[in-house]
């Protein structure tokens, strides 16, 4: 094998590995993430608690609909 493969190639695999490795992990870490949420409704209502308020159902559910609106389109303001 002559000498310039011996090098070319473990940089070319080093590198489609690190880009592959890449997009493995994020497509991973998309899907557990729409399994399990960060938010759900008990961290809701202690963040409304920890403001002093006591929340009804309704600002809870407003409240979650609000963030996975935000979580859908990550990009609008």
């Amino acid at each position: 094998m002559p000498i310039w493969l011996q090098v070319v190639l473990p940089i070319v695999c080093l590198i489609g590995g690190l880009i592959g490795g890449f997009f493995i992990a994020r497509a991973v870490v998309k899907k557990e993430i729409d399994k399990n949420p960060p938010f759900n409704e008990a961290m809701i209502k202690a963040m409304y608690r920890s403001m002093g308020r006591t929340p009804s159902q309704a600002q809870i559910n407003a409240t979650m609909a609000a963030i996975r609106k935000a979580q859908k389109n990550p990009n609008q303001k």
